[in-house]
């Protein structure tokens, strides 16, 4: 429209200069009269040419009075806004030639070619990667097909603009070289051009990259072992042994050693432990201790039993010691008791083997892998000696341990007396629908599944390894695998199972570490409340000799500690002389 009124206004300057336009005569629409200079202007239309291009490009006419001279833009739409990626202008001879910018690597435009593009894609029927769509109806095309390797398609090709079209492989292979040097299964139709892309749990090896290129990997894996789970329960003589390590039973008799020879020292230093055996019998001067060594141990081994004594504390120093005692043995106890409940509630079973080096060592369980797989493969060329041993022994019993397909492997390990290698994703899958089943040991070596592409097609791969990253960073993989591992096809029913069974630890130092320290505290604190004690007593004893304090005190942890006597004098206060004294006229009486 601009660029029409912007030549309808340069015709009539030029028909201006050849005839006076200034007025024109009026015209009814309704008259069948005609004005006189329309076919001129016209012409002055159809040949003038403007002399800077307009926005539709160069404005010029034929004879006819069509565009002779026209240049388009390509517009290419983006989240972004639109962007020229080219133009279209016609040749002299007629043509049209149309010039696409080369786009730059990591833009926007750079895989333009490959959008609104149909390919042909081959897979493997497999758990839970590609597997037939269960309905009352007959479906065709891609419509018979589900699976994680279906949505990650599906997704990449809404996200970058294609359609597909997927067949099973002929011969049921993921690809190998065979010893003709060709290659057979989903390697050898993307080489040999029969189809574009090959989308399974298809493992990037060196020698598959020999013929084909991979993008980026989709998800990561692993070898592993896949076992049958123990089904008898494991019993010991000494179970109840179990809610506690070894190290805290040994702190649990330290502790009971070390708390009876405080009560016997606390209690031989404080003097109000100290009394009279026979209190009607006012004139024998000797005080016994309850608190020997031997009843410090019964009175102590009472309290850890929760049966108690006929023994008592009487000063505040062997109560305090007492009632830390106490708090001790109640956690102990407590904490004891609920795990023990637990042991003897959760089933412990014991694997015959624990990792690849136990099955390694032993010939009774057999063990083997897919023949002619990726797993084989990692075997065969391995340099380690366990897995050099282990290559051996299946080559070895090649017809009783190699199978065609995992699923027969799951078999043979469901019979029993078999193990499975096996890539780790595959085992989760199978874990989380048949409780039997369980997963040895860790992984063996690392590897990923990726899509192939034919050799030289650069472009394809890195386009599609940007859409794999892109599903990546957005979190939608690990969407496809929560869905078909742990939602879809009986995915999840051996998560109760698998928490019903779990195995129970013992109680270390780390759990009830804290008790044997407030056991320690406390301890602490009776002996400075036994010092003061005697200190205190010793201010009301009768100065027979000259002796500080702190003589007295050593004089009586000697004593403690030298397992003296449990019966002594006892000790003459001043209250006690001036009764003696008040007496004596009172005794002469009679």
């Amino acid at each position: 429209m601009y660029d029409g009124v912007k030549l309808f206004a340069s015709a009539l300057e030029q028909m201006d200069l050849a005839k006076n336009i200034s007025v024109f005569p009026p015209i009814s629409c309704n008259l069948m009269n005609k004005g006189i200079d329309g076919t001129t202007l016209f012409n002055f239309m159809k040949n003038t040419a403007l002399n800077t291009p307009g926005l539709t490009g160069m404005i010029e006419f034929d004879a006819e009075g069509f565009r002779s001279m026209i240049s388009l833009d390509v517009i290419y739409m983006t989240a972004k806004g639109m962007h020229k990626i080219g133009t279209i202008v016609p040749s002299k001879k007629g043509e049209w030639n149309i010039n696409i910018v080369t786009p730059e690597e990591g833009s926007d435009f750079q895989f333009l070619e490959l959008e609104n593009s149909h390919f042909k894609v081959t897979t493997i029927k497999t758990d839970p990667y590609v597997m037939l769509k269960e309905s009352s109806q007959k479906m065709q095309g891609n419509e018979r097909f589900e699976g994680y390797a279906i949505d990650l398609l599906n997704a990449l090709a809404e996200n970058l603009h294609f359609t597909y079209e997927i067949n099973p492989v002929k011969d049921g292979s993921y690809g190998k070289r065979m010893d003709s040097g060709e290659w057979n299964g989903m390697v050898g139709e993307v080489m040999r051009g029969e189809v574009d892309l090959a989308i399974a749990d298809l493992t990037i090896t060196t020698e598959r990259i020999q013929g084909v290129d991979f993008t980026l990997p989709f998800m990561q894996t692993g070898i592993s072992i896949l076992f049958k789970k123990p089904t008898q329960k494991v019993t010991s003589l000494f179970s109840f042994l179990l809610p506690f390590s070894g190290e805290v039973w040994l702190l649990v008799m330290a502790a009971y050693t070390f708390i009876s020879i405080s009560y016997f020292l606390i209690g031989r230093l404080s003097p109000y432990e100290w009394s009279n055996p026979h209190p009607c019998r006012q004139n024998d001067q000797v005080e016994e201790n309850v608190f020997s060594l031997l009843n410090s141990m019964w009175f102590a081994i009472g309290s850890l039993m929760q049966q108690g004594s006929d023994i008592a504390p009487t000063a505040m120093s062997t109560r305090a010691i007492t009632s830390i005692w106490y708090f001790f043995c109640l956690i102990m106890i407590s904490s004891y008791t609920a795990n023990l409940a637990a042991f003897l509630t959760v089933e412990k079973l014991v694997s015959p083997i624990e990792n690849v080096e136990d099955l390694a060592k032993q010939e009774k369980i057999k063990y083997g892998c897919f023949e002619g797989g990726s797993t084989h493969g990692f075997f065969k060329k391995s340099n380690l000696t366990t897995y050099k041993h282990i290559f051996e022994f299946m080559e070895k019993h090649a017809d009783e341990v190699y199978v065609k397909s995992n699923a027969d492997g799951i078999a043979k390990v469901n019979k029993g007396g078999y193990a499975y290698f096996m890539e780790a994703t595959s085992i989760e899958y199978n874990t989380e629908r048949e409780c039997n089943l369980t997963m040895v040991g860790g992984l063996l070596d690392s590897k990923g599944y990726g899509i192939a592409v034919k050799k030289g097609r650069q472009n394809l791969r890195a386009w599609l390894s940007g859409g794999i990253l892109k599903l990546q960073e957005l979190g939608q993989l690990h969407t496809f695998k929560e869905r078909w591992w742990k939602q879809k096809k009986g995915g999840g029913s051996c998560a109760q199972s698998t928490k019903a069974s779990g195995s129970v630890n013992e109680l270390g130092l780390g759990n009830v570490g804290g008790v044997f320290v407030v056991m320690l505290l406390g301890i602490l604190l009776s002996a400075v409340m036994g010092v003061i004690e005697f200190l205190w007593f010793q201010r009301k004893l009768v100065k027979e000799r000259e002796m500080s304090l702190f003589k007295l005190l050593m004089r009586e942890i000697k004593y403690a500690v030298t397992c003296g006597s449990s019966s002594k004098p006892a000790p003459k206060l001043k209250s006690r002389i001036s009764a003696d004294e008040s007496t004596k006229g009172y005794n002469s009486l009679y």
